[in-house]
């Protein structure tokens, strides 16, 4: 079984996050200043080669003033329709 780092749930947020990085002209490097953290360690969750709590989530959404809701939202379309395509 995957982990949730490799799952395709997982995937569409990492990608929503950078999708909303780059719609703000901001690099891996301008966020991570702002976030206080090494900026390897973005790259590395948007490689999907390290996975994100729930709370540096949050601070980079608070960073890229984007709600949280909607986020945590593209996961549950992306659970529910898996659960209904293994439901038929």
């Amino acid at each position: 079984m995957k982990t949730s780092v490799y799952s395709p749930h997982y995937d569409k947020l990492r990608l929503w996050l950078k999708a909303h990085r780059e719609d703000r002209s901001l690099s891996l490097r301008d966020v991570s200043e702002k976030w206080g953290k090494h900026h390897s360690i973005l790259g590395k969750i948007e490689q999907a080669r390290r996975k994100i709590e729930l709370v540096e989530f949050i601070e980079l959404c608070q960073i890229l003033e984007v709600d949280p809701l909607e986020g945590l939202s593209v996961i549950m379309k992306s659970m529910n329709r898996n659960h209904k395509t293994s439901k038929s």
